[in-house]
């Protein structure tokens, strides 16, 4: 499932960078393969762990994904890390690839 929250607007009626997840919206996605990516460890001040995954469409298929979307894989709340990946092959669409993380700690 794909979480797409909006914008929050400042008392000013300004734009802001943070989300109103309150308000998002979800889109169920099927039929895409999960795969374990990247993961580290942070042991500084406040030790943390960051958990990848992939999220890898089928063949011909694109997926509505960008970045600063949230996606639920497996009951997991994990961030969409920067941009998709869209493949073309002989000039058309062949698969999206997006990397997801979700930091611990």
């Amino acid at each position: 499932m794909v979480l797409r929250a909006p914008f929050l607007v400042d008392r000013y009626g300004n734009t802001t960078s943070e989300r109103d997840w309150s308000s998002a919206t979800r889109t169920t996605v099927r039929r895409v393969s999960v795969q374990p990516d990247a993961t580290s460890e942070d042991d500084g001040d406040r030790p943390a762990v960051t958990s990848g995954l992939r999220l890898i469409t089928r063949r011909g298929v694109d997926v509505d994904l960008i970045p600063g979307d949230r996606v639920v894989v497996m009951g997991r709340l994990l961030d969409t890390d920067g941009e998709p990946a869209r493949y073309v092959v002989d000039g058309r669409h062949h698969h999206t690839e997006a990397r997801l993380k979700e930091v611990a700690g």
